[in-house]
């Protein structure tokens, strides 16, 4: 236990480090922050694979770090992406982990979808009720879930490919409790029989 502790410790600083380094390559894109969206590549990825703990910490800390070091996000937009962030931490790891989904892709795809919805709906009222600057609540949903359009398919092909190629390469384990842990044994006794 707690060699799984000091592994899930690592891979969050790792995340954490790689929230704030991505995205420095993508400000010299207009706009690519928002188009992109590259720091919720590490924390999507940090929930579904530590738990929602460390999901939630990686949520938080990294918009925090990234913006006292490079600037971005600019102070204004930082609550809001906190928000934003923890949440995707946290819905991330306790969808992947009691959804009742036995299809591991699919349980992977509809974890990922609640995460970016709930923390996009969450970033947009945040935004609006505190910190919107003159924007509408139409406004904030356009920058929400119609300009980050080319982040979100990003993110649905490639935090999946990562993380099903960390599981099969046994980096590391099945944060959910349902029947495929069964299943494995059941085929790997069958298979041992034959």
């Amino acid at each position: 236990m707690k060699h799984e502790e000091i592994k899930k410790n690592i891979i969050t600083g790792l995340c954490i480090a790689l929230g704030v380094i991505i995205p420095i390559a993508f400000h010299s894109i207009p706009n690519g922050g928002q188009i992109f969206c590259p720091m919720h590549l590490p924390v999507l990825l940090c929930g579904l694979i530590c738990g929602w703990q460390y999901g939630l910490l990686c949520g938080i800390v990294t918009p925090m770090i990234s913006s006292l070091i490079t600037g971005m996000p600019i102070p204004p937009m930082l609550p809001s992406m906190a928000v934003e962030l923890a949440i995707f931490g946290i819905v991330s790891a306790l969808m992947i982990k009691y959804a009742n989904i036995e299809n591991e892709y699919l349980r992977l795809y509809a974890s990922l979808i609640t995460a970016m919805v709930s923390g996009r709906i969450a970033a947009s009222i945040v935004q609006a009720l505190f910190f919107s600057m003159g924007q509408t609540i139409k406004m904030l949903a356009i920058t929400h879930f119609v300009t980050c359009l080319p982040g979100i398919v990003i993110q649905l092909i490639l935090i999946p490919a990562v993380y099903i190629a960390l599981l099969k390469t046994g980096v590391i384990t099945q944060q959910h409790s349902n029947m495929d842990d069964i299943d494995y044994y059941y085929y790997g006794e069958t298979d041992e029989e034959e």
